[in-house]
């Protein structure tokens, strides 16, 4: 599959834009991580601050291990935050835990795009299971409709890949608001902010991209293969 230069015509965008946007990311965080909030507060300060302005007090925050492992969890109301953010009272942090309350924002709102893609999660990690060994079975046994099988269920991927978009352009959103209202960052200091949550947006862009490419190669594979047995008839 590897040696297939059809695989990495599909494929290869999406590593490439991946690759960009984790560059982007990581430099722009570090760059910003330097640079204090006019209101000198750390990140979970500020997510507390937002969640507490909403409403939300039964939302806690919470440090957790890695970098840039910031995330919500809405099953236990969870809203987790790296050492790093959670501790420092920069440009970055403020703008990464005001994106993570936005998915808490999101969640007491029950916007549409996030509660589908919250209870579509078992689905795709099911179909993203079942893909390879349905396919590599169809070839294997010949049998056309079962590699077809496989096919759509890699396409889960992409669909959940597109699904995560708005979910993540709207947090951002809320985020930029958010901070500037609340009187969090100065509205000179809002461009770091943009930069840092645009940088993170095209990690999800990236992964829309791989997706989609990785479900057409093996759609490209399969019909190929289909002409071929056509051909030699």
């Amino acid at each position: 599959m590897f040696e297939d230069p059809l695989f990495w015509l599909f494929v290869g965008p999406g590593l490439l834009l991946g690759l960009y946007a984790q560059a982007r990311i990581k430099a722009n965080v570090a760059k910003y991580a330097e640079v204090p909030t006019q209101s000198g507060v750390t990140g979970a300060e500020v997510a507390r601050r937002l969640l507490d302005a909403q409403g939300l007090q039964n939302v806690k925050v919470e440090p957790t291990e890695g970098v840039l492992s910031d995330h919500y969890d809405p099953s236990a109301k969870v809203l987790r935050l790296s050492q790093k953010v959670y501790y420092t009272p920069s440009v970055a942090a403020a703008g990464i835990a005001a994106h993570e309350a936005g998915h808490a924002l999101q969640d007491a709102e029950d916007y549409f795009p996030m509660e589908a893609r919250t209870y579509i999660v078992p689905v795709v990690q099911l179909a993203s299971q079942v893909a390879p060994w349905a396919f590599v079975a169809g070839l294997m046994l010949q049998w056309n409709t079962l590699t077809w099988i496989g096919v759509i269920l890699f396409g889960s991927s992409f669909f959940f890949a597109l699904l995560t978009l708005p979910v993540e352009f709207n947090a951002s959103s809320r985020a930029k608001a958010l901070l500037v209202g609340h009187g969090i960052v100065g509205r000179d200091q809002i461009e770091g902010v943009d930069k840092v949550l645009d940088a993170a947006a095209w990690t999800y862009v990236a992964a829309a991209v791989s997706a989609v490419g990785v479900w057409l190669f093996y759609i490209f594979m399969l019909l190929g293969r289909g002409r071929s047995a056509s051909a030699a008839r």
